[in-house]
């Protein structure tokens, strides 16, 4: 199907269009063939059997939310944002079609347990959805079948190159529907108040100048309160140190298996899904056939491996007998736990692992014109960057000082050993 200059989104609508209920947005619309297929595709219902929050669950129990509902979620944003007058009238309707599938698309590429996955086995989410767009997968048949050339032109949305900056920014930036998304979802799934912000006074205060997205300078205490609610989820939900001694724990059983196959070790399991991890030879559709029920059977099936290391990590994990935690002071402090582990009979590099997370609630990027940079349009019409109108992003800028964790993790076993420090 070819794309006229005149080409209008009615010509692809349902006969019947389809609402799904969801808990932050009541009701996501789908207006369009393209999408109810994109949504049905096995790309997109492989998410379902993703978390979006990883190990989070393990602290915040009720926080088993799939990647899938907040990929709708985003999907939804981006159409309430294309329904503001503004970008109604900046885009054409061939550009609302790429970045409303860009929305929808933008984390097929999440492997199982996400970002500890990609930890142990490299790679990017993003480079591994531009591939799943761009290479033999459902979704680029999908794309392909309704135009050539959108499969590049979605993909260029998520790799910041297409030449419509809108596009980029509503999909991608420090205020895009991605965010605003998981914000509002992640929030409500663990039951905390953290991540509540106006989005809806956010999107009423948008508007388009110098062919980019600003914000008029009514809407800038929403967008604070959307910064702060960014700020505290992270470090209240995501960076919480029981989520992370469950991802750590997580990353060193991957470790492990990784090396033992390095070193020729005869598992017992048959590892055909992890292979083209481990041999770093991944193709689209590999990609698509691991998820994390495939991952838990494996854990299950290495309990009873040989290997004492492997089996008992894997025990440890999927019956919950985490690692624990303390601040991390020095590497002074970090050398002595690892000697007292190996005395233990611990093996450091899969029992010890240490981490400083940080969180920078603003990237400011002075007067370079970023395109991240959010930019406040005053009632004169004169663009200026966040900080220089809002006291407390400026008062963040300022302190020269963001906030840092290092902490170390370890088996409960040795708890004791380490009362010293």
């Amino acid at each position: 199907m070819g794309f006229p200059e005149n080409f209008s989104l009615k010509s692809i609508e349902l006969n019947e269009k389809r609402v799904i209920r969801d808990a932050i947005h009541d009701y996501i619309h789908v207006d369009h063939l393209i999408i109810w297929r994109l949504i049905n595709s096995q790309e997109m219902q492989r998410l379902r059997r993703i978390k979006q929050l990883g190990g989070t669950y393990q602290v915040f129990q009720s926080a088993e939310h799939s990647r899938f509902v907040h990929s709708l979620g985003v999907y939804q944003v981006v159409r309430r944002m294309l329904e503001t007058e503004c970008l109604s009238n900046a885009l054409n309707d061939y550009d609302k079609l790429c970045v409303m599938c860009a929305g929808l698309l933008h984390d097929i590429g999440h492997g199982p347990f996400s970002h500890s996955f990609e930890g142990v086995f490299g790679g990017n989410h993003e480079d591994m959805t531009v591939k799943m767009i761009l290479e033999d997968s459902e979704v680029h048949h999908i794309l392909s079948s309704f135009y050539e050339k959108l499969p590049q032109d979605v993909a260029s949305i998520i790799q910041h190159t297409h030449p419509h900056h809108i596009l980029i920014q509503m999909v991608s930036s420090q205020l895009d529907a991605d965010r605003m998304d998981y914000l509002l979802r992640d929030s409500y799934m663990s039951g905390t108040t953290y991540g509540h912000f106006d989005m809806s006074r956010i999107l009423r205060t948008m508007r388009i100048r110098d062919g980019k997205i600003v914000y008029k300078e009514s809407g800038v205490q929403a967008i604070e309160n959307y910064i702060l609610a960014r700020y505290h989820m992270y470090w209240q939900v995501y960076y919480h140190p029981t989520a992370r001694s469950y991802e750590h724990l997580l990353q060193c059983v991957f470790q492990r298996v990784k090396d033992l196959y390095r070193e020729g070790y005869d598992f017992q399991t048959q590892l055909d899904y992890l292979i083209p991890m481990l041999e770093n030879r991944v193709q689209v559709q590999d990609f698509v056939d691991l998820d994390e029920a495939v991952v838990l059977y494996y854990f299950k099936e290495f309990r009873h491996e040989k290997d004492f290391i492997l089996s008992d990590l894997a025990s440890r994990f999927l019956n919950r007998h985490l690692f624990k935690y303390m601040q991390l002071k020095n590497l002074d402090d970090l050398k002595r736990i690892k000697d007292i582990a190996k005395d233990k009979g611990y093996h450091p590099d899969y029992y010890i692992v240490s981490d400083n997370q940080k969180q920078i609630p603003y990237l400011h990027y002075g007067e370079s014109g970023e395109l991240s940079e959010i930019e406040i349009l005053d009632s004169e019409g004169s663009l200026s960057p966040l900080p220089m109108k809002s006291e407390i992003v400026s008062a963040i800028l300022n302190s020269k000082r963001f906030k840092s964790d290092q902490k170390v993790f370890f088996p409960k076993e040795i708890k004791d050993e380490l009362s010293i420090f």
